[in-house]
């Protein structure tokens, strides 16, 4: 049975306790929480995992089969740097945190160091596989299209590009590379991101962004050319229920890879 520790346990973390419910080959034994967050975690773990234990951290502990990083960009150099370096293969959903200069080299670095890898998982995109097996033939051009409603752009720079409120028709609030989106509109990085990750990289991925009033999920689109030929793919994200901000798909990649590692067969 493959024993998994788990980093955070938010409405992502919970998702994914609840859907491994019961798996008969693999068990998420340990949850590991901020010291203000332990109550809550630990009402969340009594719910849908009661026989793991909270903790603060894996210092101390005897190594986990697995770690999967669910609690955002802070806990990447916290608790995943360490672990690889302990020769823990780990799992991160918050590939958004990687747009930071340098924090990509320093998981790569960590795990070499410890003989083990990390795994960067898709999120709330697809077409992955498809892009990262491109760049091999030799990818020219990524173009990635965002669309959220209005409402969804609050408390961005998109404030100061338009009047969000009385918008009428889609409008362009970004527009250049995903290394320049990634720093403006932090907190939508995650899948510019991953597509970066898997195709040309930050700086020449390109990526435009709309507050759409048009639609009411948010809506992913890329387009990708090169030696292979091309593809487009679109797709209309619906939100975790106990979050809106994040998508259900995020949740299920989670599940996916979990279940990819203890199955004997995996796709």
């Amino acid at each position: 049975m493959l024993k998994v520790a788990m980093i955070g346990c938010g409405a992502i973390g919970a998702s994914v306790l609840e859907l491994l419910q019961g798996d008969p080959e693999l068990v998420v034994d340990r949850v590991i929480t901020a010291p203000e967050a332990r109550a809550k975690t630990e009402a969340t773990v009594a719910k849908w995992a009661p026989a793991a234990r909270v903790i603060e951290s894996l210092v101390g502990e005897e190594a986990p089969d697995l770690v999967v990083e669910c609690a955002g960009h802070g806990a990447i150099a916290q608790h995943v740097v360490p672990a690889l370096e302990r020769g823990i293969p780990c799992l991160v959903a918050s590939v958004g945190a990687l747009s930071a200069p340098g924090l990509a080299q320093m998981l790569e670095q960590a795990a070499q160091r410890g003989g083990t890898q990390v795994q960067l998982l898709s999120g709330a995109i697809g077409g992955i596989d498809a892009l990262s097996a491109a760049r091999v033939g030799g990818l020219d051009a990524v173009v990635y299209t965002g669309r959220k409603p209005p409402g969804a752009w609050k408390g961005t720079p998109a404030e100061s590009a338009c009047d969000l409120d009385s918008l009428t028709t889609a409008h362009c609030i970004f527009s250049g590379s995903a290394e320049e989106a990634a720093r403006l509109y932090p907190k939508n990085a995650n899948v510019a991101a991953t597509l970066s990750l898997a195709g040309l990289g930050l700086k020449r991925t390109q990526v435009q962004l709309f507050a759409d009033p048009g639609v009411t999920e948010n809506v992913h689109h890329v387009e990708a050319r090169g030696a292979f030929g091309s593809f487009e793919l679109t797709m209309r994200g619906k939100p975790l229920a106990a979050n809106p901000k994040t998508s259900a798909l995020t949740v299920y990649s989670v599940v996916r890879a979990l279940l990819n590692r203890s199955r004997a067969l995996a796709i």
